[in-house]
């Protein structure tokens, strides 16, 4: 009896082997594809013109500068993109953030009238899909005079029912009788929400507006929509604009792929920087809101 526990014992450690070399050969091709096209790209950003242009995979600066960069952020505009995309993203965040926070508030109150209408209300519009309302939201645009202005790019998106739950659920795990403590101290209910319920919920508000911040930086098709004039693009737009006109020229106006490359990189570069900091929250804030009901 021994005899064929320990064989089973060899078997399923000689299996468990095998498996965890599988898990690990797959993470590892998993990962390389991930890692080299993007080691590609700051590879060919860092490359001379000349050196850019070369065939295959280029993991290593040929010939290294930065007048790609230099190119790309003064000569061909992307500096005025950059920061359109930085006022989008800042003050359309700020806003998610703050009506998604207030209306999570209001949800959890329990003497709100119709509170399971509104969040009836709230989840059925989750269901909508975005590009139905294409249209509808244009022509309130162009009556309200919106377009062509960043402050269009900035309403687009405002509210969110994913948010909105989402800090519902958070609201909802702070102890009642911190609330009703304060409120018995005469805090209002600006100074409950405030003071008790936006520190506790830092997590979820990590979450949404990393979300938000991510979706707002790589925000295309409303700039599309919205904005004709080119100096209000932001960067994802030019960028885009800058690939395919390059298409379309050849000779001295062509824009090398180190110039291109550089685009992409100073796109990436800070949500590559953010993300690290918010990770512990958005984690956390990811798992929790999950869970709560």
């Amino acid at each position: 009896m021994s005899q064929s526990q320990d064989s089973a014992r060899m078997h399923k450690t000689i299996g468990d082997r095998i498996y965890q070399a599988g898990v690990i050969i797959f993470l590892v091709v998993a990962m390389s594809l991930m890692i080299i096209p993007f080691w590609n790209v700051v590879a060919v950003a860092f490359s001379s013109a000349i050196g850019s242009m070369s065939s295959g995979i280029i993991l290593w600066p040929r010939d290294f500068t930065v007048n790609g960069f230099e190119i790309i952020w003064k000569n061909l505009g992307l500096e005025r993109a950059f920061m359109n995309s930085v006022i989008v993203t800042f003050f359309g965040t700020i806003a998610h953030v703050l009506l998604a926070c207030l209306a999570g508030y209001v949800l959890i109150q329990k003497d709100l009238p119709g509170k399971r209408l509104l969040v009836g209300f709230i989840l059925a519009t989750m269901a909508i899909p975005g590009e139905l309302i294409i249209i509808p939201l244009f022509v309130v645009y162009k009556s309200l005079g919106l377009l062509d202005s960043l402050f269009a790019l900035i309403l687009s998106g405002m509210v969110s029912g994913f948010s909105i739950l989402l800090m519902r659920n958070f609201f909802s795990g702070v102890p009642f009788d911190l609330a009703e403590s304060a409120r018995i101290d005469g805090a209002s209910d600006f100074r409950i929400f405030a003071s008790i319920y936006m520190p506790l919920a830092k997590a979820g508000i990590a979450t949404i507006a990393l979300f938000e911040m991510v979706g707002r930086w790589n925000m295309f098709l409303p700039v599309i929509l919205y904005i004709n004039d080119s100096s209000k693009y932001t960067l994802q737009v030019v960028l885009r604009s800058l690939v395919t006109e390059n298409q379309g020229n050849s000779g001295t106006s062509m824009i090398t792929p180190n110039v291109q490359m550089a685009g992409i990189l100073i796109a990436v570069l800070p949500l590559l920087l953010l993300y690290p900091i918010m990770q512990r929250y958005f984690v956390k804030g990811i798992s929790l809101g999950a869970v709560k009901e």
